[in-house]
């Protein structure tokens, strides 16, 4: 059977391959997302791969749900957001994963109370850039204590 785009990701993850890894949380992979129509915005890919959050059970379930909200605190300190955007999807990509986005005050009306791909044009997004991000990353490992 094909891996999904997540699935592979988590196995690259592991396999110390993937260089958008910030690093490794206690349920899963924090990477930085391909594209940065804000700045900071970042998925947890949980490990081990499920289908969905209602797949995981009892300490696992709180365990992922609590790294998406030190990440969130974590991005909160390491930008200048006002608040963070929590989106857990597993339609298109059946493996649990949540972005986890930065929201900020100086995004325009028109986009910042809607969710980040119905507000921006991914297409229109910078790219994921490691050497653009490496300081981000850092920042990140510091505040969250973690190693890629």
């Amino acid at each position: 059977m094909a891996k999904n785009v997540i699935q592979q990701r988590v196995e690259w993850a592991r396999e110390g391959k993937f260089p958008q890894v910030i690093g490794r949380m206690p349920s899963g992979w924090l990477i930085v997302a391909d594209t940065q129509p804000v700045q900071g915005y970042c998925q947890l890919l949980s490990d081990p791969i499920v289908p969905s959050l209602n797949d995981l059970h009892g300490q696992e379930r709180i365990q992922y749900l609590a790294d998406c909200v030190t990440v969130g605190d974590a991005l909160l300190k390491a930008t200048s957001a006002a608040r963070i955007n929590y989106e857990t999807w597993c339609n298109q990509e059946p493996s649990l994963h949540t972005h986890i986005v930065p929201r900020y005050l100086t995004e325009a009306d028109a986009v910042k109370t809607k969710p980040v791909c119905v507000g921006y044009a991914g297409v229109f997004a910078r790219t994921f850039d490691l050497e653009r991000d490496a300081a981000f990353m850092e920042e990140m490992r510091k505040i969250l204590n973690i190693q890629p």
